[in-house]
């Protein structure tokens, strides 16, 4: 069936765009057991259904929602574990020490007085076998009666409920769930959703594949999707039960044919769409409610796009960008999501088997190209998106600043070429018509002269009269241009049509994307084509038909990329059910007017250990200040009047050293920062992270310190 699951990535180009190896057609590769935590793989599907059927309870943004147990927003006045255990086993013993005392008369026999007062003498002094059964059931029972009456005193004393109640309890609780499995319809595993719509028969058949051990986390996510497309009126429910009977748990296949990935190497639940990163701290500084429970990020929170910011070696792309880029390609084997990851090359973004397209620029091996002009063929679009590539970390940071100059001259050349030979020029192409090769300018004029472009031709006019003036943009765009038009990239950026190109237009399908850059001798090229990306990116998944696809781009590192108008189209990405993922080694590679709607245009913000406190100070003015309860302790001497008292207080300063005082605790209401700068630079462990979360509905995680190896 034609659903999210399997749309194929063609048709969005002038020339046809790569669509990822493989076919639905190919046969299903033997499915991987799911590895839950704590849940043993099964060969009859019991590993999947347990995992399947795990609780997964509401809970505030960010908490890792798989078997979580909730806890209060407010911690409870409880007693110390080590303290209220002590007390247990001391009032336990106590309890035993007073019964042994009195069952061996060395307490005496007053505590027998009540029964001789209440028992007739009849019953205490019978004869005979009867008459000794009894008395000896009458003395037995009281001295049970006793000995609970001792036993409840002990447990009261003892607080043996609470124990009870934080120890004991919650291990029954634990046990019966993975015992007890839930009533039929409220189990996930009956697929009750389609037997209540009328595809009973598809729902037997996924049921079976479940406990044959043939379904995994991927698939359950992909038929789900599928569903949802039913529901929502896209495909027909005689397709999507079709498609089910025929091919069971491989129903609806990625275009790619692949039903997993390669390896894992992060925890994922597909059911919530979570992964996890690490769990929170059990520190004052984060709230009860986070405290000790996992830490996830999934589309909800990267729909407000994050930005992680850590020196080299602080776990950014390890403990981060590969454990979210892992996550969204799972996303997009069920169909759910499109993800773009542009890294360096050799940066660790996963296996080239985890990706549908793997675009190694500068490579001669590479079986892709990038478009530079993001597939469009509108020659005004074309060059706002190259303008900001080219140019946009010269123009002026401030609000307002902008490079529409630039614009205006690259459409001035990019429309005429366009309209005489049917493509835009190549980068050698491009780069002579910016310098002004009289030679190019003069074939292009001839050819919008014949074919008789009037609109066109006043438009190079007006570009042959700026050439050479003071002032002129041309020339940097020609500089800039430059640093593409090497001998690394000849084979790279081809407008003819002889390379597979792979254009940003496919982000309407649920496609997985490498970009590897140059770095290594190409910093500056690396850095526009980055530039480039993103503006593609944030033109793209404006205009995409369907924004029922989560759409991400994860750029492992922004060091020259962010602009006026890239933090502006960051800011757009949530309103079209997209992201991004932005890493930075210090603040000080964003220009400063530029670094507070940064940070305001992300909903996540990640500060890593070994942050400086410059940066630790931008961090700590974005994450603002909270009420907080202060207590002040003060000692002040005690002055005895009487004789008696000055004895006293003389005994107490030579038994202690000090004199006597009375302490005074004074508690008041003060606004401090969440974290301050000194905090963030010099109180965050390595391995750890200092992490606050915005989801798209706008609920609120405050800043949280993370274990990212927990």
């Amino acid at each position: 069936m034609n659903s999210d699951g399997t749309r194929d990535a063609r048709g969005t180009h002038a020339n046809p765009v790569p669509r990822p190896a493989g076919s639905p057609e190919m046969p299903a590769t033997p499915p991987r057991p799911v590895r839950v935590p704590g849940i043993p793989p099964m060969p009859d599907g019991s590993s999947f259904l347990a995992w399947l059927r795990a609780p997964r309870p509401d809970a505030a943004p960010g908490v890792w929602r798989f078997g979580h147990t909730p806890r209060p927003d407010e911690e409870p006045d409880e007693i110390p574990k080590r303290q209220l255990l002590g007390g247990a086993l001391i009032a336990f013993l106590v309890g035993w020490l007073v019964w042994s005392l009195l069952q061996n008369g060395y307490l005496g026999y007053w505590w027998w007085i009540p029964l001789d007062l209440i028992a007739p003498d009849s019953w205490q002094g019978g004869s005979g076998a009867g008459g000794q059964v009894g008395t000896f059931v009458l003395y037995r029972g009281y001295e049970l009666l006793v000995a609970l009456m001792i036993l409840v005193a002990v447990a009261r004393l003892g607080r043996w409920g609470e124990v009870w109640r934080r120890f004991v309890a919650p291990r029954f609780r634990a046990r019966s769930a993975e015992q007890t499995a839930p009533p039929p319809q409220d189990d996930p595993a009956q697929w009750n959703q389609l037997r209540e719509a009328g595809a009973g028969e598809a729902a037997e058949r996924l049921v079976a594949e479940a406990g044959a051990g043939l379904m995994r986390d991927v698939d359950h996510a992909r038929i789900m999707r599928a569903w949802q497309g039913v529901r929502s009126g896209r495909h027909s429910l005689a397709t999507f039960t079709g498609a089910v009977l025929k091919d069971g748990a491989a129903a609806c296949l990625h275009p790619s044919g692949e039903r997993d990935l390669p390896a894992r190497l992060a925890r994922h639940d597909l059911v919530t769409g979570q992964v996890r990163l690490g769990g929170t701290v059990d520190d004052p500084r984060n709230p009860y409610a986070y405290r000790g429970t996992g830490l996830a990020l999934g589309p909800e929170l990267l729909g407000t796009s994050l930005l992680a910011v850590g020196p080299a070696g602080s776990g950014k792309t390890g403990s981060v960008v590969w454990p979210v880029a892992e996550s969204l390609c799972l996303h997009a084997l069920a169909g759910r999501a499109a993800v773009v990851v542009v890294g360096a090359a050799g940066a660790g973004l996963g296996p080239a088997d985890a990706y549908d397209v793997v675009v190694r620029i500068g490579n001669p091996e590479s079986v892709y190209d990038l478009d530079l002009y993001g597939g469009t063929t509108d020659p005004d679009e074309a060059a706002a998106v190259l303008a900001e590539a080219l140019v946009g970390d010269l123009a002026d940071p401030h609000p307002g600043g902008d490079s529409r100059r630039s614009t205006t001259v690259l459409a001035q050349l990019l429309g005429p070429f366009r309209a005489v030979h049917g493509r835009f020029p190549s980068v050698p192409q491009l780069r002579q018509l910016l310098d002004g090769a009289p030679g190019p300018l003069g074939e292009l004029r001839a050819a919008l002269q014949d074919a008789g472009q009037e609109s066109l031709l006043r438009e190079l006019d007006a570009r042959e009269r700026q050439l050479g003036h003071p002032g002129d943009v041309g020339s940097v765009l020609a500089d800039r241009v430059a640093l593409l038009d090497r001998p690394a990239f000849a084979a790279f950026f081809d407008t003819s049509g002889q390379s597979r190109p792979f254009s940003l237009r496919a982000l309407d399908h649920p496609v997985r994307v490498r970009i590897d850059l140059p770095e290594r001798g190409h910093a500056d090229a690396s850095r526009i084509l980055a530039r480039l990306v993103l503006a593609q990116f944030t033109a793209s998944v404006a205009v995409r038909e369907d924004r029922s696809l989560f759409a991400c781009l994860v750029l492992d590192d922004a060091t020259g990329v962010v602009t006026p108008e890239a933090v502006r189209g960051i800011q757009r990405l949530r309103s079209t059910n997209a992201g991004a993922v932005l890493t930075l080694r210090t603040l000080d590679d964003v220009p400063r007017p530029l670094r507070g709607p940064l940070l305001g245009a992300t909903g996540c913000r990640m500060a890593l250990s070994g942050l400086t406190p410059w940066d630790g100070q931008d961090f700590a003015e974005v994450w603002g200040k909270e009420w907080t309860e202060a207590r002040d302790v003060t000692d002040r001497q005690i002055i005895a009047d009487s004789p008696a008292g000055k004895a006293w207080h003389a005994l107490r300063r030579v038994m202690t050293g000090h004199a006597p005082t009375a302490r005074a605790v004074t508690v008041r209401q003060v606004e401090r920062e969440r974290w301050s700068a000194s905090e963030l630079a010099h109180g965050v462990p390595p391995g750890h992270a200092v992490l606050s979360l915005t989801n798209v509905r706008g609920e609120h995680a405050p800043p949280l310190l993370v274990d990212l190896r927990g």
